[in-house]
């Protein structure tokens, strides 16, 4: 491995102090007694926290060090970098690699973002400007190294240093492991949300759980899905910042008693107490000073070891506590097949929202305003059901700790929180067991009663007798045992609930909140497309397509200002414009197909039509269907004479994805598709003419690779089922064509780019349920086509076909919930419309320009916009500092 060129870039580092590593000649202010942030400082300068005071000399001196900018040039740049490895990692010209030029450089980016970020939370407690929280249970947001220069103009100035270092910078991003911190569509909404805040000037964090392990590593073997720890934090993580100074208790278990001093609060006896502790990653805004946060949730355990029980011999006793602790932020989403796994989650969703609450009412009290003023500083955001135990938690902190009554407590509330929906399928609206809610938070469980109480005689009043209504509208579902209905709680807590496309939000509306519509009236409920951030998912992983952009629009403005990029349309007939982007498309081909055989050994031409499905596995997606329709191409391909192959469009069917550790469907699509993969690619009649890949262990930076490779990209779910989908949005922004059913955020697409630029099938969202619940359907047998697939299956070319029948019975038939064998024939048509079309490279080349200059709405800023001018009320301000 390459080291540094020589010993003489460090001959000099004897005069660098390694405190000021970042910024060596610069005077330090005077130490202080702990580590604080400066909106802290600011606090234990006023004596607030009991701490002594400190001379305003030092407080002036703190704060124009932290507005100081950093010098840009290069060579600041190299010594940062050079000071950090010898004075933090202890690092030599002969034992320093690869990753220890990371390291350097990732820290150097970080201190830089720290000042910014202190700076910008300094300058809206100044202006005491209204806030935004968004809460996540995930936050997918991949590496941060690129993105960070790239936000900070200084890809060019830190390439240059390492490259002095002897390194190669594509080789020191690489060393970067993504966070671990979501799975799919919910978490990287998130991240692109927080990165549309910080963009565009708004003043807001993100709020999460730091997992030691995240989901799971997905690894495959023998074609299955086997799932490994996600060690992504053994090594040093330079995106985040501890902050053992923020942490707060929560309380699980034990019983509540009348308060004896608060008329109208409980207290929480005998709990089992637990510690939240933060730790900030800083997301930079691009062209900006912002600086947004993500702000997670680890539980501290050092506390927790019994050394009692240690030095009497019980040595498993004395770590059980910190053991169950640390389980809490172990793992996202723990398999809740069981009922550990159930109690578990809980128990981690109420950690998260819980130290969310007391952070933010904590932030809002340094503001020095009243309670009534709260709403207009606070706004909360719900991404999806995961947080909604946060409205139960607000309204008892704010009677039993805050001594409000009860009516003063819920309209603070009602007026605080917003709620995202982001499904109409049935397991994934949140129910807990109203015994085990009991058991584990026994004051929730009394508040969210009280809740419902008041909700449901409120409905009485304006539908009397109406019995139905009342059970169907109930927080409380009377099942046996009973249910509490957490998409419920947060539609009677929040103000506004907002869908995350205009065909989902219409359908929500119509259907499964009908009830609450009713009650409610029309406005409480409105759309918010959703969209994706165009600095990572164009900026950052397709930069030749960007420096094209750039060139048709006459600067990078675009990249804060997608809508600028329709400028592209006017370069539709231009036939060198043309050219280069069709090389553009053919060099990211290139890329992928080199990740294709470095990542799973499969050799893949790049001059074949590359077909991409990459998303969480899950039968409404119908990945099942893809597979399907592979081994009936497979089998055509297979009855053809050698000169007919050859003249039909070669194809690479690329699918990514995890399934659900406990989702037994799923897992065994997964093995169907590595299992025809193997014939297929080891069969020497096909050779080239088809290809199928699975890419394992499916993330941010895999995507940053496939996305902008695509020629087709399946968006296939059951019509109805998909709530939005952003995969869609970053696929057509790289210049993709859509192959999709009417479903989801494929609605606008549609609308945006015309339906002459994307390829739609299968039955419409109203039509789905006559053929769910139709008999004579459920007894037809499968068309032609699809029996042909059935009968491969059936006769052992992939393996035992026993393993496989369940795959059969859920393609047709009573079992077919997701409509496969409606949709098939349809689905076969549009697969030969794409390939006629691919054979003339002129229209598509001219619908890949059009696509990628209609997509100016699908930008996550412009989905922010609208949040903040009609959810939040919340307005943009540049930090000034």
């Amino acid at each position: 491995m390459e080291r540094f060129p020589s010993k003489n870039i460090l001959s000099s580092l004897s005069q660098f102090q390694p405190a000021t590593a970042e910024e060596p000649n610069t005077p330090q202010p005077k130490p202080l007694k702990r580590v604080v942030s400066g909106s802290a400082l600011k606090t234990l300068l006023e004596g607030k926290t009991g701490q002594p005071k400190h001379s305003d000399h030092l407080n002036s001196e703190f704060v124009d060090y932290v507005s100081k900018e950093l010098p840009r040039d290069e060579k600041t740049i190299l010594t940062s970098i050079i000071t950090l490895l010898s004075s933090t990692f202890f690092k030599t010209p002969h034992n320093t690699t690869s990753v220890d030029a990371y390291n350097g450089a990732a820290f150097s980016i970080r201190n830089r973002l720290l000042r910014r970020l202190d700076g910008t939370d300094q300058f809206f407690n100044s202006i005491k400007a209204k806030r935004v929280y968004y809460m996540s249970l995930e936050f997918l947001i991949g590496r941060t190294f690129d993105n960070a220069m790239l936000a900070l103009g200084l890809k060019n100035e830190y390439s240059n240093a390492i490259k002095t270092l002897g390194y190669k910078m594509e080789d020191v991003i690489d060393e970067e492991r993504d966070a671990a911190l979501g799975n799919g569509g919910l978490g990287r909404l998130a991240a692109c949300f927080v990165d549309s805040l910080a963009c565009s000037n708004y003043p807001g964090w993100g709020y999460g759980l730091r997992y030691k392990y995240g989901m799971f590593q997905q690894q495959i073997i023998n074609g299955y899905q086997v799932e490994a720890p996600d060690c992504w934090l053994d090594n040093p993580n330079p995106w985040e910042f501890p902050r053992p100074e923020i942490s707060y208790k929560v309380k699980f278990y034990g019983n509540v008693a009348k308060s004896a001093s608060n008329p109208h609060g409980y207290t929480w006896e005998n709990a089992v107490e637990y510690e939240a502790m933060a730790f900030d990653v800083p997301v930079p805004g691009y062209g900006t000073k912002n600086v947004g946060n993500i702000r997670l949730w680890s539980c501290k355990t050092n506390h927790l070891f019994d050394l009692n029980r240690f030095n009497s011999g019980d040595y498993s006793g004395a770590t059980a506590n910190m053991v169950a602790a640390d389980m809490l932020t172990n793992v996202l989403y723990p398999n809740d097949n069981h009922n550990n796994g159930k109690e578990l989650r809980l128990k981690q969703e109420y950690l998260f929202v819980s130290a969310t609450i007391q952070d933010v009412i904590a932030r809002f009290k340094t503001s020095g305003k009243a309670w009534s003023e709260f709403s207009h500083m606070v706004a909360i955001q719900l991404n999806d059901t995961h947080p909604a135990l946060g409205i139960a938690e607000l309204q008892r902190i704010l009677i039993d700790d805050e001594g409000m009554e009860w009516d003063q407590a819920w309209s603070i509330v009602t007026k605080t929180f917003a709620f995202t929906n982001h499904t109409i399928l049935p397991e994934a609206m949140e129910k807990w067991s109203v015994p085990m809610l009991g058991k584990i938070l026994p004051r929730h469980l009394g508040i969210i009663y009280d809740i419902n109480l008041f909700f449901l005689q409120h409905v009485e009043k304006l539908y009397p007798n109406d019995r139905d209504l009342l059970a169907r509208i109930s927080i409380i579902e009377e099942s046996s045992p009973q249910q509490a209905r957490m998409a419920y709680l947060a539609i009677v807590g929040s103000h506004h609930v907002n869908g995350v496309a205009q065909i989902h939000s219409d359908i929500i509306k119509d259907t499964i909140f009908s009830d609450f519509v009713k009650v409610y009236g029309p406005d409480k409920f409105v759309n918010v497309t959703n969209g994706v951030a165009p600095r990572r998912w164009v900026n950052q992983c397709n930069p030749e397509l960007a420096s094209l952009i750039t060139e048709a629009v006459g600067d990078d403005s675009w990249v804060n200002h997608y809508s600028k990029s329709s400028k592209l349309e006017e370069f539709v007939d231009d036939e060198d414009f043309r050219r280069r982007w069709w090389e553009v498309k053919q060099t990211k081909k290139e890329q992928l197909a080199r990740y294709i055989k470095n990542t799973c050994g499969i050799e893949v031409s790049s001059n074949a039509l590359f077909d991409i499905q990459v998303k969480r596995i899950h039968e409404y997606k119908r990945q099942l269907m893809n597979i399907l329709s592979v081994i009936y191409r497979y089998n055509k391909l297979k009855n053809m004479s050698p000169q007919m192959r050859k003249e039909q469009v070669p194809r690479v069917v690329v699918f990514a994805g995890k399934a659900a550790s406990g989702y037994y469907i799923a897992k065994l699509i997964i093995k169907l598709i590595n299992s025809v993969a193997d014939v297929v690619n080891n069969d020497k009649d096909i050779g080239d003419s088809l290809k199928v890949v699975f890419i394992p262990d499916y993330c941010v930076s895999a995507a940053e690779v496939i996305i902008p490779a695509s020629d087709i990209s399946q968006h296939i779910s059951t019509a109805g089922t998909e709530a939005s989908g952003t995969s869609n949005m970053k696929f057509v922004m790289n210049g993709g064509l859509i192959l999709g059913t009417v479903d989801g955020a494929n609605v606008e697409i549609t609308e945006e780019v015309g339906d002459e630029q994307i390829f739609m099938f299968g039955v419409l969202a109203h039509e789905v349920d006559d053929f769910r619940y139709n008999q004579r359907y459920h007894a037809t047998p499968p068309d032609s086509a699809l029996q042909s697939v059935f009968d491969t299956i059936r006769s052992g070319l992939f393996g035992n076909p026993n393993e496989f029948n369940p795959l059969i019975e859920c393609s047709h038939g009573a079992g077919d919930n997701y409509l496969v064998s409606v949709d098939f024939p349809s689905y076969l048509m549009a697969h030969d419309a794409v390939e006629e079309l691919y054979k003339d490279n002129d229209a598509w080349v001219t619908k890949s320009i059009l696509c990628a200059a209609r997509m100016g709405k699908f930008s996550s800023d412009r989905s922010i916009d609208d949040y903040a001018e009609n959810i939040w009320n919340i307005e943009p301000t540049a930090a000034d500092f």
